[in-house]
């Protein structure tokens, strides 16, 4: 098997401290996208993302650790199960979209 592709699971937008809905992750690989944009006081922008435990609330996996504005994308990965992401941040806004990965084959053609 392999991945063919990423369907989004959530995504969330916003400024301050969020605890999201849980999810279910049907592989427990998952990649993430994030955003960091009007920073209101220059080198005071902080966002941190972590998958939690949608069970016991424990940290999963620490996803995103960024100070001040910028983007980026990251491939993690753990067991299925139910999750949530704690989203802490400070003098920014930001934005965050969760996908899951696309499991299939590659298909080898014969044909002349």
């Amino acid at each position: 098997m392999r991945i063919v592709g990423w369907k989004p699971l959530a995504s969330w937008t916003g400024r301050g401290n969020v605890q999201t809905e849980t999810f279910l992750s049907d592989t427990g690989s998952f990649r993430i996208r994030w955003e960091t944009k009007n920073e209101s006081r220059p080198g005071a922008g902080t966002l941190e993302v972590a998958f939690r435990s949608g069970d016991s609330g424990r940290v999963i996996i620490d996803a995103v650790d960024q100070k001040g504005v910028g983007s980026g994308l990251s491939e993690v990965g753990d067991m299925v199960r139910w999750y949530y992401l704690s989203i802490d941040s400070a003098n920014v806004d930001w934005s965050v979209t969760v996908e899951e990965p696309i499991m299939g084959r590659t298909v080898v053609r014969t044909d002349p």
